[in-house]
């Protein structure tokens, strides 16, 4: 295992396991305490976790670790989510994904859909802002990709900012999959980044149905920007142990629960 591929390897464990301990990881990958010492220190220069004695946390910065290293955070539960949300689509609806780990797997489910569309002809429009689900579907001849503009965040992958509203102003989505950093039954949906919060409260406002997927790690939880109320909300689609109560909880507040 080569250098890039053990500073990888680390930060999968430490998005999954949330704390970890130089010892374990010296064992676990083969190598001196020595060189996984010098293995955190540079991912903490990078910002992409924090330093401990003896070892290395998440906390504070695990929202901020690049998409590609939280995906594998409650990645059976994320992939039952998505092959629910998929199975909503239907051919000709116009579709809106922001971008997190979750609405990823939703897109490359709908990218397997071939009854979407007939012939090559795009059956299915995808609106989002963000460029790894527009890189994943551009090449499938069955959808059609509608960017938004803006400035691209690199812990995300998504478009923000003032140029990212103009094309959303001027359209409409049948149904949005919203991905969230938590979710509130009373107070609704929040993203930690205020930037993403606000497209992604646009693009909820522009859809006749907002359904949000989360695994149930980012429920009964608030962060720090707000993307839109509960009674904005219509549906959620989580993991089948969830906590009752919390499901309770927003089908009490209207919102349709989908556990799987």
């Amino acid at each position: 295992m080569n250098r890039h591929e053990r500073l990888s390897k680390l930060l999968d464990i430490v998005g999954q396991r949330e704390r970890i301990d130089v010892e374990d990881m010296a064992a676990e990958l083969g190598v001196s305490a020595a060189t996984i010492r010098r293995d955190l220190d540079h991912l903490a220069e990078q910002q992409l976790l924090a330093r401990t004695r003896g070892g290395a946390v998440a906390t504070s910065v695990a929202y901020d670790l690049p998409l590609r290293h939280k995906a594998a955070r409650h990645a059976p539960e994320k992939q039952r989510i998505s092959n629910a949300a998929a199975r909503m689509v239907q051919p000709g609806m116009v579709i809106g994904l922001n971008g997190g780990t979750t609405t990823t797997e939703v897109a490359r489910c709908l990218a397997t859909r071939a009854d979407l569309g007939e012939q090559g002809d795009p059956g299915l429009t995808v609106v989002t802002n963000a460029l790894n689900i527009a890189n994943e579907l551009v090449v499938r001849p069955h959808i059609k990709i509608v960017v938004t503009g803006g400035v691209a965040r690199q812990q995300s992958f998504e478009l923000t900012g003032p140029l990212a509203t103009r094309i959303l102003e001027e359209i409409t989505i049948d149904l949005l999959f919203l991905g969230v950093d938590a979710i509130d039954p009373a107070m609704g949906a929040y993203a930690h980044h205020e930037g993403e919060a606000s497209i992604n409260r646009l693009m909820a406002s522009r859809a006749a149905r907002v359904v949000v997927v989360a695994d149930s790690s980012k429920l009964g939880r608030r962060a720090f920007a707000q993307i839109c109320a509960s009674g904005s909300i219509d549906a959620l689609i989580t993991n089948d142990d969830a906590p009752k109560d919390v499901l309770r909880a927003f089908e009490a507040e209207g919102t349709t629960v989908q556990a799987v």
